[in-house]
């Protein structure tokens, strides 16, 4: 009944050959929003979904839904701004596809693949494996065989299983592997990149944009490290010791869904920049005749976005969704205490 109701007063055709149709929230009040796309949401049968339409990237919403509904969804841009924004919201049956970041998190070897055919298996790694290859006119069948073979490789160890740590000592790690590889890395870059800069900008211009591009993503990593440093991680702490003293409570679960939406706009913000000087750079191949500064430049800005994507993969697909599975997990126990 609802589903009708709305569907008439914003006179939305529905097709006979699915049960999609279109919900235009930027029509509705902003308190009945949210709670009008719950109820659509759990009014859907398997496969079935809905387009919202809005006049704002409606973000926060992905994230209440992972945070109310867990993963039994699937969310996918139609159009992205700057003026309308059309998301499709799908509910997953129970033998649902695989998210590229859930391919990754359970296997690392397989993110080899997914860089080989550039595929981005960090900011967008809520898409699955069709979803990627249909944007990428890549065939579905050949990546298959290539993950698999890789899966298969004895030569290729699995590496380490980040889904099975806990929430603390994963925090740790970013920090330690991440967070201090960028802090080592980032003078030497710099000052490289300033150089080659200066040397060889009237030959090749590309690099002064460059330049300017890394400026953009020292300024990004700065306030994002930052405030995973000083409120995130912290907030991450307190809340696996609450746990582990069964002291948790909803309100301090809730806490945490705000710091990562942040985190999360922060990190498309970083891969777009990164996405940039990958394309200027040509995948970071330097110019026939490069000097040894020159490769040596460009050999660090790909290993620096190595790192990047391992360091947003652990966060976007495992450490996130592992903190909003805190609040799931609360709500469990009081419902059986």
């Amino acid at each position: 009944m609802l589903l009708r109701a709305i569907e008439q007063e914003q006179k939305v055709d529905r097709p006979s050959r699915t049960s999609f149709f279109e919900l235009n929230i930027s029509q509705l009040e902003p308190e009945f929003k949210h709670p009008t796309i719950f109820r659509c949401f759990d009014a859907l049968k398997p496969e079935d979904g809905f387009y919202i339409l809005n006049d704002h990237d409606p973000k926060p919403l992905y994230y209440q839904l992972i945070a109310e509904r867990g993963k039994t969804f699937t969310w996918e841009y139609i159009e992205n701004g700057p003026q309308r924004w059309k998301i499709l919201i799908k509910k997953n049956t129970a033998g649902k596809a695989l998210t590229i970041g859930e391919m990754v998190a359970a296997d690392i070897r397989q993110a080899e693949v997914f860089k080989k055919y550039g595929i981005d298996f960090c900011c967008g790694g809520k898409k699955t494996l069709q979803q990627a290859c249909a944007e990428k006119d890549l065939d579905v069948a050949v990546l298959e065989q290539a993950l698999a073979d890789a899966a298969k490789a004895a030569t290729a160890p699995k590496g380490l299983d980040f889904n099975k740590w806990e929430l603390d000592f994963l925090a740790d790690y970013i920090y330690q592997q991440h967070h201090q590889y960028y802090y080592a890395e980032d003078p030497a870059i710099a000052d490289i990149l300033a150089k080659v800069a200066n040397h060889h900008g009237e030959k090749f211009p590309v690099l002064k944009t460059v330049v300017t591009l890394y400026s953009n993503l020292q300024q990004e990593l700065k306030t994002h490290f930052f405030k995973e440093e000083r409120i995130l991680f912290p907030l991450i702490k307190q809340l696996v010791v609450a746990k582990r003293s069964n002291t948790l409570t909803t309100e301090m679960v809730q806490q945490i869904a705000a710091p990562l939406q942040v985190m999360e706009a922060d990190h498309d913000a970083a891969g777009e920049v990164l996405s940039e000087i990958n394309k200027l750079t040509n995948a970071y191949t330097p110019p026939a005749g490069a000097c040894n500064s020159f490769r040596l430049l460009y050999s660090k800005l790909q290993a620096l976005e190595d790192d990047l994507h391992q360091h947003i993969h652990l966060e976007n697909n495992i450490l996130f969704p592992k903190a909003l599975q805190l609040e799931r997990e609360l709500s469990n126990k009081e419902q059986h205490a």
